[in-house]
């Protein structure tokens, strides 16, 4: 099935997602309206599981076989992929598993999504010095703005690879291969481009995204990512069964690990949204994440500009080819956004409303691949 084949076809677009039915869905850097077929994976192994045991109904080849698809998301190895949830729960891994020493610092964009900064604030109680990097605009964080906020003492720098309100991505490759360099770990909160746009963690040290936006995924079945040569500096933050050896289910006097990244997954897997998750990569894949990419461009190519000249301010709008993404954020100052967010739900175009530090309003739009022409139109209409 190819993105063409599915904007040509009404009823193959209706019927794979059937969300458009009834719905302008343009609201996947929230949470995303699951594909019929993911929703159907998710479906047959419910209804399996209702014949015997959970986990014997689905084979450990279809776990392994998820953690393939991962890793060809990320270009990674699958001894590099856990299945440990929400994008909150494998940042926190992270921050509580490295072994920090007192007066090590951090830095982290404050103006990040909460899940993204709280996990690095609690390490102050550790003694670790968190630095707030500093932008010149909300949202948009370029290389020379991280490489010139680090020093000697800095541990780890904490991103996300794309702005959940100005939809600003940023340069992984420049900013992890600078990072490195100085021996300095890069963690990267993937959940905003993982499914979207290309992602490479070849210069990332860790990465976490859920399945529940641009995966197309349920919510919960999150990929944690974490580099082979890291795996044994970076110990579980949990225990259980399943992460530290235990022969015929007896505990053991030493703790001893996995050798390879399912040592963070501590207990029963999220089976239920396994079968999703791989339902919703395998989608991806055959599309094909670079045709994605593509067509999110020639979108935000339609809407930015139609935007702009109907007296909108339009975040990021500016932003070349290689730093936009297809979260769309904007406001005008006079507009009651809130009264708008509202219009635009009655008349079932969905959207997102988000509020920055400041307490500005925006209104914003993420389509993904299979949001046709005429649904920007119509957004544009309704405004």
């Amino acid at each position: 099935m190819t993105i063409q084949e599915i904007l040509s076809n009404e009823e193959l677009r209706h019927h794979e997602f059937p969300v458009t039915r009834e719905t302008t869905f343009l609201s996947h850097a929230a949470v995303c309206a699951l594909p019929r077929r993911v929703s159907e994976a998710v479906r047959d192994y419910a209804l399996k599981a209702t014949l015997g045991d959970q986990e014997e109904t689905i084979p450990l080849s279809q776990i392994h076989q998820a953690r393939v698809l991962a890793a060809s998301l990320l270009q990674a190895h699958p001894d590099e992929i856990a299945f440990v949830g929400p994008t909150s729960l494998a940042l926190s891994f992270v921050a509580a598993g490295l072994p920090w020493r007192r007066g090590d610092n951090l830095l982290v964009y404050f103006d990040d999504y909460p899940s993204n900064v709280y996990p690095w604030m609690a390490l102050a109680e550790r003694g670790v010095e968190v630095r707030l990097l500093n932008v010149k605009e909300y949202g948009r964080i370029r290389d020379i703005d991280v490489i010139g906020q680090v020093d000697e003492q800095t541990r780890l720098v904490a991103l996300a690879s794309s702005h959940f309100v100005s939809g600003f991505r940023i340069d992984i490759n420049a900013i992890g291969k600078a990072l490195r360099d100085r021996n300095i770990l890069f963690c990267l909160d993937g959940i905003q481009s993982l499914g979207a746009f290309p992602i490479s963690v070849e210069h990332v040290d860790f990465l976490a995204a859920d399945a529940h936006k641009w995966l197309l995924g349920p919510c919960g079945a999150g990929v944690f990512y974490v580099r082979k040569s890291m795996q044994a500096k970076l110990r579980p933050a949990i225990y259980g069964w399943h992460n530290v050896h235990c022969p015929d289910f007896v505990a053991q006097e030493q703790l001893a690990y996995p050798l390879d990244a399912s040592r963070y997954e501590a207990g029963s897997a999220n089976l239920l949204g396994l079968a999703g998750l791989n339902a919703a990569i395998s989608l991806l894949l055959e599309i094909g994440v670079d045709n994605i990419a593509a067509r999110l461009w020639h979108l935000r190519s339609l809407l930015v500009p139609a935007l702009q000249q109907k007296g909108w301010t339009v975040l990021n709008a500016d932003a070349p080819i290689q730093h936009a993404s297809g979260i769309i954020s904007f406001y005008r100052p006079e507009t009651d956004m809130t009264a708008l967010h509202k219009k635009l739900q009655d008349a079932r175009i969905e959207t997102a409303l988000r509020t920055d530090r400041a307490g500005r309003r925006y209104i914003r739009v993420s389509p993904h691949f299979y949001n046709t022409d005429e649904e920007i139109h119509r957004l544009l209409e309704n405004l």
